[in-house]
């Protein structure tokens, strides 16, 4: 009888200890599982936090030199009128309109400079003798001012969006192309070396060896170029205004012949703020995506 009851208690203990390790399992499952999440909301933090304490200060500032009294509020107006006239071109939709038809034209007109740049930068990247001919005089295009080429470009396609689109790639084509061309010249020769072993060559070599290895670099001339484009966009859009295609730039310089500083600083605000998400957005995803896959960073970020 003893042992029996001996047997159904020594039962009921490898059950306990059964279930203990099930309930324990099941613990470290879900904590295996909230532990990337508590990482991406730490990293999301990390990375917002500064931007918002930059942002505040920037602010700080604004408001403090209102204060001093350095300049009339009718020239440099606080914070608090500046955004409230924000808020009332997003209601009336007039920012809206002028936002699509500014993305509109800078999609355009980028889209067609990564073309161009891609189109030159990888001939000039592989070819000594093309290189040595215009190497320097892409350099040399990236240095001109945008503003410089609007003359011309207004004598080529008078007032037009044409006008428009050609300084916004000749602003950003030649950035992209030297970026190319500095990526293709940091692969190691090793690299190349080794292609030509396993057999690649010609376009199988450049689309599958130097174009991957060129990536970061040609990466950071499309950012660069991005930056062109914007700059040349705004200036082409306060230089050729094309009647009923309000712009930002129609607005910077409607809000500019009115002595309007309030919306004038508004509309600022709304170009520094679509420059930065797509630097963030775009540029900084697939600087990450690059850095990932090449062991830089951590692949749960």
């Amino acid at each position: 009888m003893s042992t029996r009851v001996d047997q159904q208690m020594q039962t009921q203990v490898e059950e306990s200890d059964t279930l203990d390790r099930s309930i324990a399992g099941l613990d470290a499952i879900s904590l295996a599982q909230s532990v990337p999440r508590l990482r991406r909301t730490r990293r999301a933090w990390s990375a917002t936090w500064p931007k918002l304490a930059a942002i505040a200060l920037a602010l700080g500032i604004w408001q403090l030199l209102v204060w001093s009294g350095w300049k009339p509020t009718y020239v440099l107006p606080p914070p608090a009128e500046v955004f409230q006239e924000l808020w009332q071109l997003l209601l009336d939709g007039s920012l809206q309109s002028a936002v699509s038809v500014t993305l509109r034209r800078a999609a355009i007109g980028f889209s067609i400079a990564i073309a161009v740049g891609v189109l030159i930068g990888a001939p000039v990247s592989q070819i000594k003798g093309l290189r040595t001919a215009v190497g320097s005089m892409i350099t040399g295009l990236q240095t001109m001012p945008s503003i410089a080429w609007f003359p011309l470009a207004i004598l080529l396609f008078k007032i037009s969006e044409a006008a428009i689109l050609f300084v916004v790639v000749l602003g950003a084509a030649p950035a992209i192309a030297n970026g190319l061309i500095s990526g293709a010249d940091n692969i190691p020769p090793i690299l190349r070396r080794a292609a030509k072993v396993l057999g690649a060559s010609g376009p199988a070599l450049y689309l599958e060896v130097i174009l991957p290895g060129s990536m970061p670099s040609f990466v950071a001339g499309l950012k660069q170029g991005w930056a062109f484009a914007w700059r040349s966009l705004m200036a082409g859009e306060l230089l050729v205004i094309i009647a009923n295609k309000a712009s930002l730039g129609v607005q910077l310089q409607v809000a500019r012949d009115f002595n309007d500083s309030t919306a004038l600083l508004a509309v600022m605000i709304v170009i520094f703020v679509i420059g930065v998400l797509v630097d963030s957005l775009i540029f900084g995803t697939l600087e990450r995506s690059i850095r990932r896959r090449r062991g830089l960073i951590d692949s749960a970020g």
